[in-house]
């Protein structure tokens, strides 16, 4: 019999008490999507929220999504998935690039069937995509760049239309979450068209404050289980539905974190905060 946690490297899978199943890693503890389970918060924040699907209907080029934190795929599957639904509705080509380190949690989710059944329509294409690096089917392409996040964010990527930001928290992986790295992500953004959005479940006001550095307009992201908020930023601030404004400037004013991740609150980093263009009067 399978033990009740099969383990792969340094992950573990786990039930939730909502009775979904995650992944966990065995150093620092942390789970993948820990609240309602993967697959509902993949498709509210990941999916929904930019509205994938209405995005996919409208002719065009390659929608680009930059999947940063693969993981168990369930956030690329998502996207995957609402593509292949659309069916002869959708009018562009999808594709998706995932950044990842370790394949340990695909492997272990594509093991568990019943646990993560959401993955078993791609489970062939997960399989050729760690074998090979690239999947594809008529007008679907999947994309892995396997290795440090970092470094790969350094080389030439196709400019993305939406990044799903799903590494771990800054408490297990504070180098993600700094503004050098989401500067990157930043220049990795689509300029043209409606530019690009970036969503990612974690509200707390030094990642709003990094990605305001990291030259992003920011604002509040959709509720998903037990978490109020989350951020969605923008490269234009007229996508943005839920901006941050003079409440939320206020509030940083007083908050004890006010720094960015990973850096110091310096007069210079609190002056470039403040001059940031989100503030101008519209």
């Amino acid at each position: 019999m399978e033990p009740d946690n099969p383990r792969d490297g340094d992950f573990e899978l786990v039930t939730l008490r909502n009775g979904a199943r995650a992944v966990r890693h065995l150093g620092h503890g942390e789970v993948m999507h820990p609240s309602i389970g993967p697959w509902q918060e993949a498709l509210r924040l990941y999916v929904e929220q930019p509205r994938l699907a209405e995005r996919l209907r409208q002719p065009g080029p390659p929608l680009v999504i930059l999947d940063v934190g693969l993981g168990a795929a369930t956030n690329a599957v998502a996207a995957l998935t609402r593509a292949r639904e659309l069916g002869a509705e959708r009018r562009r080509p999808l594709e998706v690039v995932s950044l990842e380190v370790d394949l340990a949690p695909l492997r272990l989710a594509l093991a568990d069937p019943i646990g993560f059944p959401f993955l078993q329509p791609f489970r062939e294409a997960a399989e050729v995509l760690m074998r090979d690096g690239s999947w594809e089917e008529e007008g679907i392409r999947w994309q892995l760049r396997l290795g440090n996040a970092v470094s790969r964010l350094e080389e030439a990527l196709s400019p993305a239309d939406l990044v799903s930001f799903d590494p771990f928290s800054p408490a297990s992986n504070l180098e993600m979450w700094t503004e050098a790295v989401l500067s990157r992500v930043r220049a990795s953004c689509r300029e043209d068209g409606e530019g690009a959005l970036l969503m990612t479940y974690s509200a707390a006001t030094p990642t709003r404050v990094t990605l305001l550095l990291a030259g992003f307009y920011v604002g509040a992201g959709v509720s998903t289980g037990t978490k109020g908020e989350t951020t969605i930023a923008s490269t234009r601030l007229e996508t943005l539905e839920a901006p941050l404004g003079a409440r939320w400037l206020e509030r940083w004013r007083r908050s004890s974190s006010r720094a960015p991740h990973g850096a110091p609150l310096t007069p210079e980093v609190e002056a470039r905060l403040l001059a940031h263009p989100q503030w101008l009067p519209r």
